[in-house]
Formats: structure tokens, sequence, C-alpha cells
């Protein structure tokens, strides 16, 4: 009987799914339903509540993350679910004074300079009608539209003021706050994010959220390949990738990338083997089961038996 059913409701699935995809490019609801589905599907695993494991597995530890570009404060974007925030201990690098002056009311550690390759000082471009989209580049209207950018709105992007900043590298900034490990890194910067990566030097991130701009809105941005490569050349691999905004072509003209360790590479495994518990920790607080559960079993974690009954809720 239940074959019979199962064969059934192929047969119907067969006939219905069709019918309704062309009622959806009628109504252009596809693309929605898709994006709408897609978001669901990334957010998925926030159902899941792992604060008493990550607890058992830091040990009252913090998780020692850097914020580039943290107008808004940390994880103001909730690009992971808020419920694990306590687990981190925030370090924010914001040059814009009015800014810096909101961030003091509620975090310890602030960083009130540029970061860059070098020692230096640059020109900062604000954009007074866009919150959150000044850069040390000058907007490139050419490249609006690929951001499926209305022209009526291009003079969001003019730019209001600019001054320079001092600059020092990221790996300098740490040091001088007393700062020797880095558990995570998030760089949103609009296009400077190439530049502040080849200050790292002996910091090695067991996560690195960076922003890459496909098609930038920013004149001069260098390609984002060279962002991947440096990555790639410092032993790490992407393991997710979200789409920012809208995007005119089918590709997204910017997005948000995920790196860790390069597993395939001894140095990879031996920084992810070192770390285990706080690797796993923020692993399960960016929804990575899959992918963590795969690594448990391939280099034998000793925390494997907490994954063994859990399910990705990611679906694609």
């Amino acid at each position: 009987m239940k074959k019979i059913l199962l064969k059934l409701s192929t047969s119907i699935s067969k006939l219905i799914f069709p019918l309704l995809a062309k009622l959806f490019i009628v109504f252009r609801i596809n693309r929605r339903a898709i994006n709408f589905l897609s978001d669901k599907s990334y957010s998925a695993n926030n159902y899941y509540d792992f604060s008493k494991t990550i607890e058992n597995l830091i040990n009252n530890k913090k998780l020692i993350a850097l914020d580039v570009g943290a107008q808004g404060g940390f994880n103001s974007d909730s690009f992971f679910s808020k419920k694990y925030e306590n687990f981190f201990e925030p370090i924010l690098v914001e040059p814009i004074i009015e800014e810096v002056t909101k961030l003091r009311k509620k975090n310890k550690f602030i960083i009130d300079k540029g970061l860059w390759s070098s020692k230096c000082n640059k020109k900062i471009y604000i954009l007074g009608n866009r919150s959150g989209s000044s850069s040390m580049y000058k907007p490139d209207p050419s490249n609006f539209d690929m951001h499926d950018i209305k022209e009526k709105d291009y003079s969001l992007f003019n730019v209001t003021d600019s001054f320079e900043v001092e600059c020092e590298t990221l790996s300098d900034s740490l040091k001088k706050i007393g700062i020797n490990n880095l558990d995570y890194l998030k760089i949103d910067t609009q296009g400077s994010e190439l530049e502040i990566l080849k200050g790292i030097k002996n910091y090695r991130p067991l996560m690195i959220r960076t922003e890459v701009q496909i098609l930038s809105m920013y004149q001069e941005v260098p390609s984002w390949g060279k962002l991947v490569d440096l990555l790639c050349e410092l032993d790490y691999i992407v393991c997710d990738w979200k789409s920012i905004g809208s995007h005119a072509a089918r590709v997204p003209a910017e997005m948000d990338m995920l790196f860790i360790p390069d597993f395939n590479k001894e140095k990879g495994r031996d920084l992810i083997n070192n770390n285990e518990n706080k690797f796993v920790s923020l692993m399960l607080i960016f929804g990575q089961i899959k992918l963590l559960k795969i690594l448990s079993k391939r280099y034998k974690f000793k925390f494997s038996h907490l994954l063994k009954n859990l399910d990705d809720r990611y679906f694609f």
C-alpha cells in the first residue's frame, strides 16, 4: 500500500510542480520564492540551541573576535544567532569618531584607527546618506546597475565628507592591546578587505568571515580573486557564502564568504586539531553541522559523541 501511495504522490507531483513553476514565472514570484526558501534554509540551524554544549566546550573562556568595520556593534546584522553573542570577547575596529563614541558605551575593546597592509594615513570617504557604506575607496557609479540600484537612488552614494585616518596593520593593532590569539575575524570594509588581510602576519583565526565584492561599487578595488587567493595561501578554505543585497546578473555582486583552516593541508589540520574545542564551538554557532560531522569523523574529534545524533537542517 505504501508503495502505491508513494508512486501516486510522485505522479501528482510531476503534474503539479511544472504548473506551479509556470504560474510563478507568469506572476514573477519564482525568484522571490527561491530567495525566501534560501534565507530560511541558511538560518535553519538556528532552531537548535547549543549554548550548554558550547559552555562545556570552552569552559567559561571567551572566543576572541575581531570585528573590522563594526558600525552598529558586534554582530549587528545577526549573521549568527544572537543567543551565542555572550560566548565572544569582541574587539571592534572603527575609525569614524562619531561611531567610536557610540561603541565605547557598550564595548570594552575599541580600536579607533583604520587597518591596512602597513602603517600609513588613508583617506576615508563618508557616505552620509547611506549608513555603513563609507570606504577607503570612492564610489563607482558605473557599476551601480550591477547591484540593481535604481538611478533615482544614486545620490545616496554621494560622498558627503572625507578625511584622513591613521592606519596600522591588524597584527600590530592586536599586539598593542595584548591580544596574542584570535578565534574569529570578521571584515566588512567596502573594498579594503584584501589590504587588511595582508597585515595579518602570524595570527590564524579558526574562522574568517569577509565581505567579497565580485562587481565592486567602488573605484579601484582589487579583484575578489586576489582576496580568495591570499586566503588560500594562508591555508584557508571557503566553507560557505551568502549573497548580499540585490544584483542584476545571475551571480551576486557581493557576498559574505566564510573561511576555515584548510583541513586538506597539514597546517590547517594542525590549527583545527590544536583548537578542537573552539573550532567545534564556532562551527555550531555558524550552523556548519554537516561539515563539522564529516571533519569530526575524519579526524576523530574527542567530542564526536556530541554530534552523533545531530541533523543538519540546512537544505539545498
